[in-house]
């Protein structure tokens, strides 16, 4: 029933949408002052390119939904024969620890580990989850402290002591729903698969900006995940949550500490090896996320150098169409949408309101404004069905297109440009603010 429903209603707003390119089609060939024609025809290209991206990712989430539901089975039904160790890299965390390993020892999966690992902490994060280890009494739990050498360093530390045949990987900024484990342990019953992603939401939707954010993680990242699994492509297994097979990544090296994006670098060294990866999207991660406008700057400008820095790393992989086009395909989706998405949505968006302007032709950003808001809406209406996420989130998809999405392309643009020039950065660790 649900996803009958989706498909309507996806219908039924692409449907509009078809009925605003057609009338924008008929004044096209009324236009007679060729800079607004060169505009009006960018929007038209644009809009294109927008609608086949959402296309792709519809069909292929329907299809995931379609398949999962005759496939779906019980969480009595579900194995727990393999042994799963949770291993949580953490570095100045004391303000949120305690609630991440709270949420830990409340799966549901019995046969588990849980590793908690300071990475030379400067605050209470060592002292405060060797207190919870004490005060929990639960021998599943182990408390390790190792010298600062950043995350990837922090993770393989913990898989060396790890006993699971199952990895999975929590930041320590992020707590998990309690059936998270078990829902993705299911997916490595497959040999092919190496990894699997799970769901990340944000807690503290409190302001605009987290709300929009929030909108963006089920919108921007969670559909998108979701059509990538149908091919079992995932291309970046987030640093919130995600499961993987120990021996795929002893295949891979484990982690690598060059690149400000070590969850993107290992996703791709599994998948030039010819592993799967899935996506499970009921196994959530809730995660705190950047409430003002700075901070999120700082993250977004982070991840994008980093993601460049992964690419930049595999680039051989691009060329490999015939020895592994599956690799291929991810890395050159991965090149679009981290550097020619963000320019060229930019680039027409700034074009297109200054035609609007010069010619006094002010239907073209009423046009431009009212298509992509239309398929924001029907992105974020998916999503908030299949999701379970708040109804209210909708509202904020007129803010989404509106400023929001440039806000990120500027980020985007700007990290690619210093990445290019090999201009030098520090991670820069946000201030957490408890807000679990």
């Amino acid at each position: 029933m649900k996803t009958f429903f989706l498909i309507t209603v996806s219908l039924i707003l692409i449907g509009l949408l078809g009925f605003v390119l057609y009338n924008f089609y008929n004044d096209f060939f009324d236009i007679e002052n060729m800079f607004v024609k060169i505009g009006s025809a960018l929007i038209l290209f644009f809009t294109t390119i927008i609608i086949l991206r959402y296309m792709f990712l519809l069909f292929f989430s329907i299809l995931k939904l379609i398949f999962k539901s005759q496939r779906n089975i019980s969480l009595k039904q579900i194995s727990t024969n393999k042994k799963v160790t949770i291993i949580v890299p953490a570095y100045n965390e004391e303000v949120v620890i305690e609630t991440s390993i709270k949420s830990l020892l409340e799966q549901t999966y019995p046969n588990l580990e849980i590793l908690i690992i300071d990475d030379g902490s400067k605050d209470q994060t060592f002292i405060r989850a060797k207190q919870y280890e004490f005060d929990s009494g639960d021998r599943s739990l182990r408390v390790l402290s190792k010298e600062n050498g950043g995350k990837a360093k922090a993770i393989n530390y913990g898989i060396l002591n790890s006993k699971g045949s199952l990895i999975m990987v929590v930041d320590a900024d992020s707590k998990l729903d309690k059936n998270a484990v078990i829902l993705m342990s299911r997916y490595f019953e497959d040999e092919e698969i190496a990894a699997v992603a799970g769901s990340v939401y944000v807690s503290n939707q409190h302001n605009i900006w987290t709300k929009l954010q929030a909108l963006e993680y089920i919108e921007g990242l969670n559909m998108v995940r979701n059509g990538q699994a149908f091919l079992k492509l995932v291309n970046i297994i987030p640093g919130p949550i995600g499961m993987f097979r120990k021996q795929a990544l002893y295949d891979v090296g484990l982690y690598d500490s060059d690149t400000f994006a070590e969850d993107c670098d290992v996703t791709l060294k599994l998948i030039s090896k010819g592993y799967k990866i899935d996506f499970e999207p009921e196994a959530v991660a809730y995660t705190e996320a950047p409430d003002n406008l700075l901070d999120l700057i700082k993250q977004r400008y982070r991840w994008t150098r980093g993601i460049l820095q992964a690419i930049k790393k595999h680039k051989a992989l691009l060329w490999h169409f015939k020895i592994n086009p599956a690799a291929s395909f991810t890395m050159w989706y991965m090149l679009f949408e981290s550097v020619f998405w963000p320019f060229m949505d930019l680039w027409t968006n700034m074009f297109i309101v200054y035609v609007s302007i010069v010619s006094g032709f002010s239907v073209l950003i009423f046009y431009w404004w009212s298509m992509f808001t239309i398929l924001d809406i029907t992105g974020a209406l998916y999503c908030v069905l299949v999701t379970g996420e708040r109804i209210s989130l909708i509202f904020y998809a007129i803010y989404y297109r509106l400023f929001f999405i440039e806000i990120i392309n500027i980020a985007k643009i700007l990290s690619t440009f210093e990445e290019w020039f090999g201009i030098e950065m520090s991670w820069g660790k946000l201030e957490r603010k408890g807000q679990l």
